[in-house]
């Protein structure tokens, strides 16, 4: 697929996306995805960390190793990752109630980004929380839990949340089957100590510790190299 190509079918997909959020959502297990990449190589990690969001405690995880050969072009990211992430969600055993996505979901310029790409693709409930601003916002307070609108136009797209006192806001949106304060009261709930969600802050560190390996463990190619 082309960028072009690509593009044209997140105009197509966007409609697909639902800001709602279940009547019976009660999520016990949220799924944290990340992806990383060994330098330019087309070589990448993708995990997926399983917790209970309870407890704050890893219950499950897997991770896949996976190459890519489409472009890094800003807003389409998925098309780089999401196939080792469903591939990294079909191998753990555990079935998660929310996917929590590092990236972003109606925060994009077509409103489809990766997390509502893998929303509407496996039919999860899913977050994007962003490190970074895909709009504007005005800084929330300084206190836990605040936050402001992150506006892309006319559109409130999501929202910059405070997720420790005086830390930098992350940025929170609707990828697929939830509403926006839901959202922002879940991924809350999960950043207890820190500023990212235990979600990502677990896949970062599968993909970390996969990336060690990995580097210690070149491809002939990247030998010759």
């Amino acid at each position: 697929m082309t960028p072009d190509e690509a593009i044209a079918e997140q105009l197509r997909l966007a409609p697909s996306v639902v800001a709602e959020t279940p009547a019976d959502f009660a999520p016990r297990i949220a799924a944290g995805l990340d992806v990383a990449y060994l330098g330019d190589t087309g070589r990448l990690v993708a995990a997926v960390a399983c917790v209970d969001i309870e407890s704050g405690q890893v219950i499950d995880s897997a991770l896949v190793t996976g190459t890519t050969d489409f472009p890094y072009v800003p807003g389409l990211f998925a098309y780089r990752e999401l196939p080792s992430l469903i591939q990294a969600l079909a191998a753990v055993t555990t079935t998660p109630d929310v996917l929590v996505c590092d990236g972003h979901g109606l925060a994009h310029p077509r409103r489809f980004g990766l997390a509502c790409h893998l929303g509407v693709t496996t039919g999860i409930p899913t977050i994007g929380v962003g490190k970074n601003s895909m709009g504007d916002h005005e800084p929330p307070a300084r206190q836990r839990g605040s936050w402001t609108a992150l506006i892309d136009g006319t559109d409130e797209v999501g929202r910059a949340l405070r997720t420790q006192d005086g830390v930098k806001p992350i940025f929170v949106s609707v990828g697929h089957r939830i509403d926006l304060d839901t959202a922002t009261a879940l991924v809350l709930r999960l950043s207890r100590k820190y500023r990212q969600p235990e979600t990502t802050r677990a896949a970062d560190q599968l993909c970390r510790q996969a990336l060690k390996v990995a580097e210690s463990h070149p491809t002939e190619r990247e030998q010759r190299l």
